[in-house]
């Protein structure tokens, strides 16, 4: 199992929540969200950004530009908390 930093973790929260990482990643990646409260609540407030995303009509949802610019504030807010 592999084990991850909390910087590790915000940045492969998408891979994990899309089934993309393998075995060992996703074992180390949860193990330390279960472990940590800070990372267990980034990946709490992520999966309910996706979840409302989801909910919006096509016409409301955001462009990759915006995507990458909010993907981009989480980092950053993670860095500062």
């Amino acid at each position: 199992m592999k084990r991850f930093t909390c910087d590790e973790l915000v940045e492969l929260i998408t891979a994990y929540l899309d089934g993309a990482l393998d075995r060992p990643e996703r074992e180390g990646f949860e193990a330390h969200a279960a472990a940590c409260a800070d990372c267990a609540r980034q990946l709490d407030q992520f999966r309910e950004t996706v979840r409302a995303l989801r909910e919006l009509p096509p016409e409301r949802k955001l462009s990759d530009g915006t995507r990458d610019r909010l993907m981009s504030a989480f980092r950053a807010r993670r860095h500062q908390g």
